[in-house]
This record gives structure tokens, sequence and C-alpha cells, in this order.
């Protein structure tokens, strides 16, 4: 059913760890949690919504974790990257299965699975109403999925980046460690960055700050969420160039 509902953002990218399709084990795909993230996609399309989606691949495997034990960090990274297709793949037959067409592309060229990452066509197949997948990083090793996230949101002119997290917005502490943390409702990307806050790494902040792109952390646990941020409910933490509003 198509919601009425009026979207605030024309234009989105959706950021999310490959550890959330894995479910509570945080490895491999569940498909039960694939396909409720394909529906809530699904949803903010049927609204008019242009949406780009990128996923990490911690699921699989993450770079940086294989460097600290001892790999090569550009081929450690390249597993990485090689990971994030894997989860784009089966991201794309979760949308497709829901009746939503769907591309994938890709920072790194593999043409017997998806199409290579091109700017104009990527912008061209959100504006045919399809879902844009899109993987392999940066196509390059020691930039991460956030920093892919950052730099294609700029690319594409997206209005905001969303990043789906398992927890409700960005804390000045860890909530899951401490009773006391206390959650932004807005904070701006230089105070995120002095605090050491983990909205996403340095590099993708320092990115949104200077592109003006903001980030709304938010919860994917709970269903509608990705609806309710769209439509301009006020849910997770708004992390944006002026900061707090007195």
């Amino acid at each position: 059913m198509v919601t009425t509902r009026t979207p605030v953002y024309r234009r989105i990218l959706l950021k999310m760890s490959g550890e959330m399709l894995g479910g509570d084990d945080k490895a491999g795909i569940e498909l039960e949690t694939l396909d409720r993230f394909a529906a809530e996609i699904k949803s903010v399309i049927q609204m008019g919504v242009q949406v780009a989606v990128i996923i990490g691949g911690g699921n699989i495997f993450r770079g940086i974790s294989g460097a600290a034990a001892g790999m090569d960090r550009a081929g450690a990274d390249s597993m990485g990257m090689l990971a994030t297709i894997i989860n784009a793949i089966a991201l794309q037959d979760a949308l497709e299965r829901s009746g939503i067409n769907t591309r994938v592309m890709s920072a790194l060229q593999m043409p017997q699975v998806c199409e290579p990452y091109i700017r104009r066509r990527a912008l061209r197949h959100m504006e045919k109403g399809r879902a844009v997948i899109l993987a392999g990083g940066t196509g390059n090793p020691y930039f991460s999925t956030d920093t892919a996230a950052a730099l294609r949101g700029a690319e594409i002119h997206a209005d905001v980046i969303l990043k789906a997290t398992k927890v409700d917005g960005v804390y000045d502490k860890d909530p899951k460690k401490h009773d006391d943390a206390v959650r932004f409702d807005r904070i701006s990307h230089m105070e995120a960055l002095g605090r050491g806050l983990k909205v996403m790494d340095a590099t993708a902040i320092s990115l949104c700050m200077e592109t003006g792109l903001p980030i709304i952390v938010f919860s994917f646990h709970e269903s509608g969420n990705l609806a309710r941020v769209v439509t301009g409910e006020r849910l997770g933490t708004l992390v944006t160039v002026e900061g707090p509003v007195a």
C-alpha cells in the first residue's frame, strides 16, 4: 500500500552496516532481517523518494580487523570491498522480490554481476524510481564505507545521509556501558569530531561538514522508522553544520 505521508527529503543515501544483515549473530545474512529492511526501503520509494543505499561488509569480512590480525591492509580492505558486493546483491534480491526495481553499482569492476559506478547513470536510475545500491566502497583501500557514503552522498546531491544503526541516536558515551549516557537531539559536525563521537569515521564527518551534508543517525530496528525519518519526524540525532538550536 502506498503511504499518503509527505516526505521532506527528495533524495536520500541510506548507510547500513553489514553486521545488521546478520541479525543478532552479526554474521552472515539472515533472510528475515534482509526482507524487513527491504520492506522499509520499499515504503519510502513508494512515497516518491529517490534512494541510494550503501552497506558495509562486516558481517562477512572487515578489512581493518584483518589488518589488525597481521594481513596486508590493502589486501584486507579489498576483501572487505568484495564483501559489500555480496551484501548488495543479497539486498537487491530482497528488494526485487518485493517489487522494487534495483541496480547494484560497484566501484570495483565486476560486470558479470553488477554495473560499474557512474554518477550520472546512478542519478538516472534513481530518477526512474529504482533503488540504487552502491557497493565496493570507494574502490580504494584505507577508506571505510562511511567515507564511501559521504563521498557518494555528495556526488549524487543527496539531501541527507541516513545512518541506520542498532541504537536510537548519538550519545556522549556508550549507552550500553553507562546508564547516565546522554543522547544528542542535534549536534554539529565539528562538535562530533571534537568529542570523538562515533557518528561516522573522521574522514566521513569532515567531508560531510565540507559539503554541508547533514547526517541523521537513527535506529533501524523499529518497523517504520525509515519512513518516519523521511517524513520529518524527529528521531535519532541530526548532525549538521549549524549544530544545536537555541
